[in-house]
């Protein structure tokens, strides 16, 4: 019985530790990355508004966000710059406007091509779009006709518990 019993308890012990480890290529990751394999993951089966209400409330977000549609034109983040080339899209952001942040998900228009699409947000994107702050990093990805397009912190601090 001693035995079947300690047995049960190593059983236990050894799986808890599975559990608890960590996932070193998630700890590898920054905040862009993150997301864009989320992003990826989702796009062949959710259309973009979608895509973004998923993106937002991703673990690794450390803020209260929201998404909503935009059309082509002048979006947060490209200044002066029209984005067009997209069908739909949709944005995602925190509701309080001090973190640098701003991501978007577009379906593109047949013909676009993705890689031109994406030069040309990465060409007149500005990391300093939110006066007071600057994102640190510019992370853009696509998967068949969808594009993904986020700047942000690399990591968000961790908050004492």
């Amino acid at each position: 019985m001693k035995r079947i019993l300690t047995l049960a308890l190593v059983l236990i012990m050894a799986l808890s530790l599975a559990a608890c480890g960590t996932n070193k290529e998630a700890e590898s990751l920054t905040v862009g990355q993150t997301l864009l394999k989320d992003f990826e993951e989702r796009a062949e089966k959710e259309d973009v508004t979608t895509i973004a209400e998923g993106l937002v409330t991703n673990e690794i977000i450390q803020f209260m966000g929201g998404s909503m549609s935009v059309e082509p034109g002048f979006l947060t983040g490209f200044g002066e710059y029209e984005v067009t080339g997209f069908s739909e899209g949709a944005m995602f952001s925190p509701m309080i406007g001090t973190i640098p942040f701003v991501g978007y998900v577009f379906q593109l228009e047949e013909g676009v091509d993705a890689d031109e699409f994406i030069a040309n947000l990465k060409a007149n994107a500005d990391l300093r779009w939110n006066i007071c702050t600057e994102a640190e990093e510019m992370v853009a990805g696509k998967k068949g006709d969808k594009v993904f397009f986020v700047m942000c912190p690399t990591a968000f601090e961790e908050t004492a518990e």
